[in-house]
């Protein structure tokens, strides 16, 4: 019994490692990587999905926030599509009413268009981002003290 659990267990391990070996297979419940402290304020980390190549003009990134944590003001070469998978967190398209964000929303932003996405003042957010391979444009700085305005401006609003 002892030799049949080993060879079970080795062959196992060995079918799992063929398998990560035949296929390029990566989970958003991985949490990533601190992500360097550059373009926003707070606590933030990436989990690298899909990036594009040759055969696929687009990068698949998660990015979770901690609660009362910032990013800057941006915009992409591309639609960019926001998957929010856990969490509530605000957005905002430059000349636009910022909105509050949930699990389950999914956005549409359209390229060239300025825009923000953060966690929200109490709550983490992590969502999944799908946009092209040109690199991000960062425009200008969300403030703290912008953030925290328009944080208590939404939960009053509810």
């Amino acid at each position: 019994m002892k030799n049949v659990l080993i060879t079970a267990s080795i062959c196992a391990g060995i079918s799992a490692f063929a398998q990560n070996d035949q296929y390029n297979v990566a989970s958003f419940h991985d949490s990533g990587w601190k992500a360097p402290e550059v373009n926003y304020q707070g606590a933030a980390w990436l989990n690298f999905l899909t990036r594009s190549d040759s055969t696929f003009d687009y990068n698949v990134t998660q990015a979770t926030f901690k609660a009362h944590s910032t990013l800057n003001w941006h915009k992409h070469e591309t639609d960019q599509v926001l998957i929010v998978v856990e969490g509530k967190g605000y957005y905002q398209e430059r000349g636009k009413e910022p909105m509050i964000i949930h699990q389950g929303d999914v956005i549409r932003c359209p390229k060239e268009v300025e825009h923000f996405h953060t966690s929200s003042l109490e709550q983490d957010v992590s969502y999944i981002a799908v946009y092209g391979s040109a690199p991000t444009v960062w425009t200008e700085v969300l403030t703290m003290d912008e953030y925290e305005r328009i944080g208590k401006q939404l939960e009053e609003k509810k």
